[in-house]
């Protein structure tokens, strides 16, 4: 494949050029000159951008199925989905729900091929059990429990070592002997459906926790006495901090808060999306329980939020409109910032030689011409 006549989006750069692909990997980058494409497959970009596809590190599902679905084909027909949304590659991410069911869908995950043509399967987000009850959400009270590390390595074995990031509540967690079992085998600690203090948060970071699940939700707020997790996440500067920016989840002055206090090399845009993605209002299902679906928002019979329906090339377009921050803002929060912390970035990331052809083509408005996963163009949007 052959792209021409794009702006390039570059780690240090934005450049004006052509991009080379063969076996699914960017072989050339091309900012002067061009090469002979008789042979090749030739995408004109007339002059849009091109810059690195998006890494959604939190997904429960999309488009009528959920990652916990006792359903061998429900993990590729989510990543089918997402490359509509400017997703190339995610993690499948459980909920607290019976062991059963969670050893179902590690099952499920391990046994899932995503071929070039979808997002790729990058592994398993385990959102709970080890989560605080007070703070639990939409997570299942009745299956909630202590954090066991035993449980939790008979379930990496189960996923066939695939699971890379663990949401959990840093409280329950006697001496931080858990955090500190997940941390030496490079598995990513996210303080998540927390009442965590500041200082058990800082003690927590110490043990090894390197990551904050969907800030500002299901945690307690900034207090003048206990500025809290969320106060945490602004201080503690090695946390890397997912945000669901749906203007629901999180206002849009907080957003702006957020990004103005914590910029973008710290923040991890995520959906934290549920089955009813893609579809329309009406009444589905997480974790077993009925949840509504109306104008974007998702809600449990109480009105507790549910996860979310927000396309992630939204999340990115809300983030573009707050004051102060670029295409290049977008990109690190996006693209770079999840696969560094999943341990990606050799591969996936950025737009440079001898990494995966994951790419998206877009107006300066952020609106999706096509996604290219591995060197296949895998969605065309309705941009002329």
């Amino acid at each position: 494949m052959y792209i021409k006549d794009a702006r390039l989006y570059l780690p240090n750069a934005i450049a004006t050029g052509d991009l080379v692909i063969k076996d699914g990997k960017i072989t050339a980058i091309l900012t002067s000159g061009h090469i002979d494409t008789s042979e090749d497959e030739v995408i004109d970009a007339r002059g849009q951008y091109v810059i690195p596809g998006f890494i959604d590190s939190h997904i429960h599902g999309a488009n009528g199925y959920d990652a916990m679905d006792d359903d061998p084909k429900a993990i590729s027909e989510i990543a089918k989905h997402l490359v509509k949304e400017g997703t190339t590659s995610f993690l499948a991410t459980t909920m607290t729900e019976s062991i059963d069911a969670i050893e179902t869908a590690l099952t499920h995950i391990k046994n899932t091929e995503t071929p070039s043509g979808m997002a790729e399967l990058l592994g398993v987000h385990l959102e709970g059990p080890f989560v605080n009850v007070k703070k639990k959400g939409a997570q299942p009270e009745q299956h909630i429990k202590k954090p066991d590390l035993e449980l939790f390595k008979r379930w990496q074995t189960l996923s066939g070592n695939n699971i890379k990031t663990v949401t959990m509540a840093p409280e329950e967690d006697d001496a931080g002997a858990f955090i500190k079992a997940l941390r030496e085998t490079g598995v990513n600690v996210s303080m998540g459906h927390t009442d965590v203090s500041f200082d058990d948060a800082k003690q927590a970071s110490k043990y090894g926790v390197n990551q904050v699940t969907h800030l500002c939700n299901q945690m307690n707020g900034i207090h003048h006495r206990d500025v809290g997790l969320v106060g945490a996440s602004f201080l503690l500067s090695h946390l890397q901090l997912e945000l669901i920016a749906d203007g629901i989840h999180v206002s849009n002055e907080m957003l702006q808060l957020i990004y103005n206090n914590v910029g973008s090399d710290r923040l991890i845009l995520i959906t934290d999306a549920m089955r009813a993605k893609g579809l329309q209002d009406g009444t589905y299902t997480l974790g077993g329980q009925t949840v509504h679906v109306k104008d974007n928002k998702a809600t449990l019979e109480d009105g507790t939020l549910a996860g979310s329906v927000l396309p992630m090339i939204e999340a990115a377009q809300r983030m573009l409109k707050l004051d102060g921050t670029s295409l290049q803002d977008i990109i690190q929060m996006a693209s770079i910032n999840p696969a560094k912390q999943l341990g990606v970035y050799d591969r996936k990331g950025s737009i440079e030689v001898g990494k995966d052809a994951d790419l998206l083509i877009i107006n300066h408005d952020l609106q999706l011409d096509k996604t290219i996963t591995k060197g296949v163009v895998a969605y065309k949007g309705d941009l002329t």
